[in-house]
């Protein structure tokens, strides 16, 4: 069935370009999916591992560099296991809360690494980057290459609506390359960190992702959600965003995310 779809959306798509920014040599698909993104300025860039093709709808968007925001606790959990500031055993142990009332009431409580990315705990990662500190982060951004590399932000703030931007596209080649082994991580602290990201795993298939959303002057400014699928031994890498809509945030960029991946068979 999902054989079938694809051949059908494949037969609709006219235009086939190499995806610019991309050190991948795939193909790429532009798509118009924009009555998804209805009220919502917004991009999906999915990179079909097995084919070596993008699927990409809104090139400018999907160019365009935004504060990773919450997304960025992929590589902030990633560089606290690499440095040893976080290891193995760590994963598991609590942090203790400090007492501060948070409008979060699943933050007021001690975290271990795996209930703060799944519950997007501000305050663990600010903990976490503080400890791997400026030198060592920015070390690993620069290897990785990731987006503008930019850290100048604050030590414990770069990636929230400040100094660190990355794009679209360049979250997807940034999962590929940690994926394919082609980065600073090892494989333990990959499947760690995936592990913690994952939101699905029934039936052969595996969901995983990590929202982030962005919120000022009273409104919510800008939503992410990337991740991969894995399914029938095949990989699949997304990157959303929505930004100019009444709720621009990491829920709205999911459920559109879904919908797209449920489109296409993947989910």
């Amino acid at each position: 069935m999902r054989g079938n779809l694809l051949a059908g959306l494949l037969a609709a798509w006219l235009v086939w370009l190499a995806p610019a920014g991309a050190s991948a040599a795939g193909m790429v698909i532009w798509e118009d999916l924009g009555r998804y993104f209805a009220g919502y300025t917004g991009s999906f860039v999915l990179y079909d591992e097995d084919r070596d093709q993008y699927i990409i709808y809104n090139e400018a968007q999907s160019e365009k560099r935004l504060s990773p925001c919450s997304s960025f606790k992929i590589y902030n959990s990633l560089i606290g296991l690499e440095t040893g500031v976080l290891n193995q055993e760590d994963a598991l142990t609590r942090e203790k809360w400090d007492g501060n009332s948070y409008s979060i009431p699943a933050w007021n409580k001690d975290q271990t690494l795996a209930t703060a990315t799944r519950d997007s705990v501000v305050w663990y990662f600010q903990r976490l980057a503080s400890r791997i500190g400026p030198d060592r982060m920015q070390d690993y951004l620069d290897r990785l290459d990731y987006g503008n590399r930019d850290i100048t932000g604050g030590a414990t703030t770069f990636w929230l609506q400040s100094s660190l931007q990355i794009s679209a596209k360049e979250q997807v080649e940034m999962l590929r390359r940690i994926s394919s082994g082609d980065s600073p991580f090892s494989s333990r602290n990959l499947e760690i960190v995936k592990r913690n990201i994952t939101l699905e795993d029934a039936d052969g298939v595996r969901l995983m992702g990590k929202t982030g959303s962005g919120y000022g002057n009273n409104k919510w400014l800008l939503g992410w959600f990337v991740g991969m699928v894995e399914r029938d031994g095949k990989r699949y890498f997304f990157a959303t965003n929505v930004e100019n809509g009444p709720e621009a945030n990491g829920g709205k960029a999911r459920d559109i995310t879904r919908a797209l991946l449920k489109k296409l068979g993947i989910l």
